[in-house]
């Protein structure tokens, strides 16, 4: 003799599956592969704007090294509860110069020092700093593109490679403004 379920203890049994179903697939994506973020303050401006929902990449990282003008989500090193979106200015064992609103990199390729064009500032946004860093091996120099209103490498330092999260993948809102790899 069979027992049969009510209609609603079906439908308690069918919805705790699926959350069980959604819960392993889930957390395993959002804490290995991608996360949401939101964007707060001005420092990427015009190219990110406080608000904004991101998805970021955080699998890419582990495989290869960020690039020079990448995005990226990262820890803040003097708070590391805290997350912020700089763009990549200097690599590992580079020497960062900034004079006049330039930014002068000096590497193995350009021992003389080469001047970096940033056509994502707007000339309102251009700081006229004067400041040298040379990075260490694990270590990158982050700016945001919004130089006058942001706390960067300028401020706290280099930042290390154990504290980058990923690179935004998608940004969702706007719609106006939805992308696949924005930033770039």
């Amino acid at each position: 003799m069979e027992l049969e379920q009510s209609p609603k203890e079906n439908f308690f049994k069918e919805i705790l599956k699926f959350t069980l179903i959604a819960i392993i697939i889930v957390i395993p994506i959002r804490a290995f592969i991608a996360q949401p973020f939101i964007v707060s303050g001005s420092s990427m401006d015009p190219t990110f704007s406080s608000g904004q929902y991101l998805i970021v990449d955080q699998v890419t990282y582990r495989f290869e090294d960020p690039k020079r003008f990448d995005v990226i989500i990262f820890k803040y090193p003097l708070n590391p509860d805290n997350y912020f979106i700089k763009r990549i200015i200097g690599l590992p064992n580079e020497k960062i110069s900034l004079r006049s609103g330039k930014i002068i990199i000096t590497n193995k390729e350009y021992p003389d020092g080469n001047t970096v064009d940033d056509p994502y500032v707007t000339e309102a946004s251009r700081t006229y700093d004067n400041f040298d860093i040379t990075l260490g091996e694990k270590e990158y120099f982050v700016m945001g593109d919004n130089r006058g209103q942001s706390s960067d490498s300028r401020i706290w330092g280099a930042l290390e490679k154990k504290y980058i999260v990923g690179r935004p993948i998608v940004r969702l809102t706007p719609i106006s403004k939805i992308s696949i790899l924005p930033g770039k």
